[in-house]
């Protein structure tokens, strides 16, 4: 789409008061985005849900200049804009009413692959939750499934998610809840890094989005539309995750949820969803598989042996060998390396698929 006229899809949902479904409304009655900001008062006000005051603000053109703004810094951080009327728009978010107008990625993911699946959870994730979530995306993995991983790159289940995928050579897709120039958490720099080389950061905030708590529940209508389904592995009694599931359902998307044991407060969410029949119960990857009706895609797949690891490395094992799960700031102290510089290993090491990260910045060699 030539960049004059993205500018103006871009501006539409910039005016204040205007969400994709009023957006795409706009857009449909005046016969275009641009015809949008050429429509005179009186005209927009006789679409439904515009009032004289939407009108006014519409009729002030504003935003036109942070939409300039916004084509300047996508042009020089070479972000792709997907609108939603470009061919190159996700299809499954394009038949969700309130899929964004603009959809901003960095990456190589294509998504018109033909499986895409979500997988949210709790930002407190216990042992079991993180166990569950990497048993069975490594489970597709194994079974030969080259199925999109889709989270939001929030702590707990969301890392364990991407991750895991990475570790698994499958493409991950990370929804932002804020534009694509800032990190949240930032801790998780890294991980973003690694999955714009091996999926997708997606968003639809702009670079000038202010962050904000109700960004993380705009941002859950993406994950749920992004995918054929959504499952929750771990969520207690309220949270996002929930909302994601619901937002899913809303899109006859299918629903699937790990059980916990009855009156653990971190499982209470999927135990819920399941008793109510909201979601499908599933343990293991064959059951994924048996809920979505995918077939198996082959023998196992070996994954590569790591073997050969720096003398830095080998220290951090060893400690780890000698000391089971231990803290970070323990850990730099027993191996003398700084806290900078053993947090980048440590993440190697994950991607090596040798140690794991437990909640509280805990670490442990994978058995």
């Amino acid at each position: 789409m030539p960049l004059e006229e993205l500018k103006y899809y871009i501006a539409i949902e910039l005016i204040p008061g205007v969400g994709s479904v009023l957006a795409k409304r706009l857009i449909a009655y005046c016969g275009g985005a641009e015809a949008v900001f050429r429509s005179g008062q009186r005209h927009l006000q006789k679409i439904p849900g515009i009032g004289s005051s939407l009108s006014r603000e519409i009729g002030t053109q504003q935003v036109l200049k942070q939409a300039e703004e916004e084509l300047r810094f996508i042009e020089k951080y070479h972000i792709d804009a997907l609108c939603y009327v470009d061919p190159r728009y996700p299809e499954r978010l394009r038949q969700c009413e309130d899929g964004p107008v603009v959809l901003f990625s960095k990456g190589k993911v294509d998504f018109s692959r033909s499986k895409f699946l979500s997988v949210v959870g709790t930002r407190h994730a216990t042992a079991y939750g993180t166990a569950v979530c990497e048993k069975i995306i490594g489970g597709l993995a194994e079974r030969g499934h080259q199925v999109v991983i889709v989270s939001g790159l929030a702590y707990g289940i969301d890392i364990c998610a991407h991750r895991t995928a990475l570790q698994h050579g499958l493409d991950t897709v990370a929804v932002m809840a804020t534009g694509l120039h800032q990190i949240y958490p930032s801790s998780h720099t890294a991980v973003a890094k690694q999955i714009t080389q091996q999926g997708a950061c997606v968003s639809d905030f702009t670079s000038g989005a202010v962050l904000d708590r109700n960004n993380f529940l705009k941002r859950n209508r993406i994950i749920a539309g992004l995918s054929d389904a959504t499952l929750v592995v771990e969520s207690r009694a309220k949270g996002g995750a929930l909302v994601t599931a619901d937002i899913a359902g809303s899109y006859n998307r299918d629903v699937l949820a790990c059980p916990g044991r009855a009156g653990d407060t971190a499982s209470e969410g999927c135990n819920t969803l399941i008793r109510l029949n909201k979601a499908a119960l599933v343990q293991n990857a064959e059951e994924v598989e048996y809920a979505l009706g995918w077939e198996s895609a082959g023998a196992p797949k070996q994954l590569p042996l790591f073997d050969n690891f720096t003398e830095e490395e080998q220290v951090i094992i060893n400690a780890l060998k000698n000391n089971g799960q231990t803290g970070i700031d323990t850990l730099s102290y027993q191996t003398d390396i700084p806290a900078a510089r053993l947090s980048a290993l440590l993440l190697g090491l994950e991607f090596k698929d040798i140690l794991k990260s437990l909640p509280g910045k805990q670490y442990m060699l994978r058995p």
